[in-house]
């Protein structure tokens, strides 16, 4: 039964269940979050699928200028989604449309028609989460996304 995912062992289910990864609206410049996230999740094993019309390769990878596109050729368990917020329901659609089991929003993405469209259709969503820190979180990585390195401060460490 699909539903809207709220809880940490539904997230970590996900996670362990799925490797074939459509992020839409990844990109090539390595400074943006999409960028780092794609990075991590292919070294830990997940297939990422670039979904960027504006770009032709991502990290050595063809990219697909829609989701649709991509499953033409590629099969596609989770579509990640990098992009504003109102920007989520044609994506919604497009999951839909191809019969990907999660429909996953980045942080600070949240669109709850398009939430509800999806689980409906029998989508699984979660909203306003990032699969990289998730994974990070249950699997031991996240001293390598920043977080518990132990220094407390934002301030630099001053050498002596």
């Amino acid at each position: 039964m699909s539903k809207h995912i709220t809880t940490a062992g539904e997230r970590l289910e996900i996670l362990s269940q799925y490797r074939n990864i459509a992020m839409v609206g990844l990109s090539s410049n390595q400074f943006r979050p999409s960028h780092f996230a794609a990075i991590y999740l292919l070294a830990e094993g997940y297939n990422v699928i670039p979904v960027n019309p504006r770009e032709s390769e991502i990290l050595g990878r063809k990219c697909y200028p829609s989701v649709t596109a991509a499953a033409a050729e590629c099969a596609i368990e989770v579509v990640d989604v990098f992009r504003a917020s109102k920007d989520v329901p044609p994506i919604a659609d497009e999951a839909i449309t191809i019969g990907a089991k999660v429909l996953w929003m980045q942080l600070s993405v949240r669109n709850e028609a398009a939430a509800q469209k999806a689980v409906d259709a029998g989508l699984d969503v979660v909203q306003d989460r990032c699969m990289k820190i998730e994974h990070a979180r249950f699997f031991g990585g996240l001293n390598l996304i920043g977080l518990n390195t132990g220094i407390v401060s934002a301030r630099p460490i001053r050498r002596r």
